[in-house]
């Protein structure tokens, strides 16, 4: 919940110490890489310093345009997220609509080279019906093969 606090406070209470420990990680496994994301819900002000702390990926939450986001960070950093998860409460065709729309903005920018996960911009609700989440998987999974 970085994202609630003003100005430098962030840098101090929450993102110096998401940089230790990001630097005390054991980054490797049998010489497998590890990649670290780092998540912050309402952090979008703070994407550059977000993206620039030691991390492979910053997530992102719904808040934050993921066009936008490629370009402010360019290829430095993966891009996880970032559909809102109240979205799943909705019909069917709602959902796939929102998920094309995820996918549609990170391609918008052609330089998106360091990857997109897609994922949702925060967790999922308790009343989420599951049929909902087998919709979202599947379109994520059609529509990424489209295009």
């Amino acid at each position: 919940m970085g994202g609630i606090l003003a100005g430098s406070l962030f840098q101090e209470f929450s993102l110096s110490y998401i940089q230790k420990i990001i630097k005390n990680l054991n980054k490797k496994i049998n010489n497998h890489k590890i990649p670290t994301i780092v998540f912050v819900k309402g952090g979008g002000l703070w994407l550059e310093d977000i993206a620039n702390c030691g991390c492979d990926a910053v997530s992102l939450d719904w808040t934050v345009n993921l066009s936008s986001a490629r370009c402010r960070v360019k290829d430095f950093v993966a891009l996880q997220g970032n559909l809102d998860p109240s979205v799943l409460l909705s019909k069917p065709s709602v959902i796939r609509s929102e998920a094309r729309r995820v996918l549609n903005s990170f391609s918008l920018n052609k330089n998106n080279n360091s990857g997109h996960v897609f994922n949702l911009g925060h967790g999922v609700s308790k009343f989420t019906p599951t049929n909902s989440i087998a919709e979202l998987i599947d379109e994520v999974h059609t529509y990424s093969r489209v295009k």
